[in-house]
């Protein structure tokens, strides 16, 4: 498989809290283009771009062409990966937070 090709693990791709910022401002906004993304950072167009790309690599962002502009939208269905995996610990310290008040009130 070419490097191109290859699908970034969501995981890696939310590692970054500049990657994590990106998300939220998106989140809030129905599509953005990049030179009104990148005042939100102490960093360059070129920078905030790459971000930008891991998160389409990781299918999080969608880009599409708007005359010479590219606009980017949040896809967050990839993160129902992340959802589901944390789900599993949540349930895991809730069930041993119940054992810890039963212990506690005896």
């Amino acid at each position: 498989m070419e490097k191109a090709d290859e699908k970034r693990d969501v995981f890696v791709a939310i590692a970054d809290p500049t990657r994590r910022k990106l998300i939220s401002i998106l989140a809030g906004k129905d599509e953005l283009p990049l030179h009104e993304l990148t005042p939100h950072f102490q960093m360059g167009r070129t920078a905030v771009s790459k971000h930008l790309m891991i998160l389409r690599e990781a299918n999080l962002v969608k880009n599409r062409k708007s005359g010479r502009e590219t606009k980017y939208r949040l896809n967050p269905e990839p993160l129902q990966e992340v959802k589901d995996w944390l789900s599993f610990y949540e349930q895991f310290w809730n069930e041993r937070a119940a054992i810890l008040k039963n212990i506690l009130e005896e």
